[in-house]
């Protein structure tokens, strides 16, 4: 069996155009607080959310705009909640990172690691009340550090519970590199747990798509749960308007400030020696330098495009889809806003 890449590919172009729109909404200052985008994870999200059925659940983390676009939650009622408007998907209560679709069982929280119970407990529902059905839990590499993912997949496992976890490493803990601060190897863990462990390239919607359906197809029989570890590049890094992108992106605006801020640091009387200072200045620029020249910000780590050059021999039809899939986003941007856009 072959996953459909002419089905996936709109999904995903519609996800990073939707997080796209948000962006810019952000910048503008019409959405309130930190804005977590999962442009990046699209193939991720894509290969699993698309082989759910109704009765299936999701838990979500701190990135759940696309599983649940893809999920089929009304993106207006998802671009309302995100302004915060009393008739968005969770009365403007819920911002970006606590999102709930009764309809579609699903569950996001800002709580890292949360995704692991929250999945465990709509599997052990399903057991009971709808064999059959499954439960997926999405959540980065960062989140198997914390004793409550950890416990659930130990009780997933135990219990046989239709769970699949879906880790999506970007090799990030928001500015620590996740190497520096997890032990051992996460596949390994889980299979300690006693459950299947599978690493896939993230980028690779075809190879998702397989590993998620073996995984899936194995909770639905009754077999447990499976770990996914799947590698990815969050494209906007940790959050929106994140400030060494921001300088590297923009560095004639966003650069003076900082240069200033540092050298003032730098020659201020008192406080620890030249030569820590320089030390620490120096540290600053190889990050700097390091996120500037980082690989994965090349297009062949997009997602989007990987999948879009697999459909570059059919262009007509490419073309007829990319431009339907933009008036669909247009088409939520003028319904919740009165907007067009060009």
């Amino acid at each position: 069996m072959q996953p459909d890449i002419w089905s996936l590919y709109p999904r995903m172009l519609k996800s990073r155009l939707f997080e796209e729109e948000i962006a810019r909404l952000w910048q503008e200052g019409l959405i309130s607080g930190e804005m977590h985008s999962g442009t990046g994870e699209e193939a991720i999200i894509a290969g699993v959310v698309t082989q759910l059925q109704e009765g299936d659940a999701m838990a979500l983390d701190h990135r759940g705009t696309a599983a649940l676009l893809m999920r089929g939650v009304d993106p207006v009622l998802l671009l309302r909640e995100l302004l915060g408007k009393p008739d968005g998907l969770c009365a403007g209560m819920g911002g970006h990172m606590h999102l709930f679709s009764r309809e579609y069982l699903a569950a996001s929280s800002g709580i890292v690691g949360a995704a692991g119970p929250t999945a465990a407990g709509f599997a052990l529902s399903a057991q009971h009340l709808r064999p059959g059905t499954i439960a997926v839990a999405f959540f980065g590499e960062a989140a198997m550090n914390q004793g409550m993912l950890m416990e659930s997949m130990n009780l997933a496992s135990a219990w046989k519970l239709p769970v699949l976890f879906v880790c999506k490493n970007d090799n990030w803990s928001i500015t620590t590199r996740s190497t520096e601060v997890t032990g051992g190897d996460l596949l390994v863990r889980a299979r300690g747990l006693g459950m299947p462990a599978v690493e896939v390239d993230g980028l690779e919607v075809s190879e998702v798509w397989e590993a998620a359906r073996i995984a899936i197809e194995h909770a639905r029989t009754g077999h447990g749960p499976t770990f996914l570890y799947a590698r990815c590049v969050h494209l906007d890094a940790h959050f929106l308007g994140f400030q060494l992108t921001r300088g590297i992106n923009h560095p004639l605006k966003e650069l003076p400030g900082v240069v200033l801020g540092l050298l003032k640091a730098f020659l201020h009387p008192g406080g620890t020696s030249l030569g820590k200072r320089l030390a620490g200045l120096k540290k600053i620029m190889a990050t700097m330098l390091a996120t500037r020249n980082d690989p994965r910000r090349k297009p062949e780590f997009d997602p989007v495009r990987r999948t879009r050059n697999l459909l570059a021999s059919d262009p007509v039809r490419l073309q007829e889809v990319e431009e339907r899939i933009k008036d669909e986003v247009n088409g939520v941007i003028r319904a919740t806003l009165g907007e067009v856009q060009p």
